[in-house]
């Protein structure tokens, strides 16, 4: 199965549309999300052609491709709009027999306040909207940096997951990082 795992779209319809169209092009079978869908919260700037509504029916549209968990900027009411589920704060996905993929936002559960986690596992966050891995004694922390407004000098991108590969591209499809994950 081929995932894109994608953060931090925070309202923007611009790279809402284009991370779309990178799903489309990928051909990945589910669109992971980590939070902060809608909303850009009091400590960012608008991004780019904010338009929450858009963005609603851009992701309603593929409902059944989403696995989506909450960021600090969801809400309750993001819940009446969206069609998909996205107020859980962490979804598990099993990794065949090796390890788990512990998908969650990372202002709950992040590096410093790790939720029960066993070796080998992948704790999948976004979040800090900066694209990076580390790899810990007993886990793997990944984070696919935002689509909407990266920080730290980043780029606007996502991570596609298949294979146990996993691969950090930007809005154009290019490559920046990659980790293949062996236990």
């Amino acid at each position: 199965m081929k995932f894109m795992i994608a953060s931090d779209i925070h309202g923007s319809s611009l790279y809402c549309r284009q991370l779309l169209l990178r799903y489309q092009h990928e051909k990945a079978d589910k669109l992971l999300l980590l939070g902060d869908l809608l909303y850009h919260g009091p400590r960012n700037n608008l991004p780019e052609e904010y338009s929450p509504e858009e963005v609603i029916s851009m992701l309603n549209n593929l409902k059944s491709k989403i696995i989506c968990v909450r960021g600090n900027c969801d809400s309750e009411v993001d819940q009446m709009v969206l069609e998909f589920p996205i107020l859980s704060d962490y979804a598990i996905i099993v990794n065949g027999s090796k390890s788990v993929i512990y998908m969650t936002h990372g202002h709950k559960y992040n590096e410093e306040q790790l939720p029960p986690l066993s070796k080998g596992d992948i704790l999948l966050c976004g979040h800090t909207h900066i694209p990076r891995y580390t790899i810990h004694k007993d886990y793997i922390y990944m984070n696919p940096g935002s689509v909407s407004i990266p920080k730290e000098n980043s780029y606007h991108g996502y991570m596609i997951y298949e294979n146990d590969s996993f691969l950090w591209k930007d809005m154009n499809g290019n490559i920046i990082n990659q980790y293949q994950y062996q236990l």
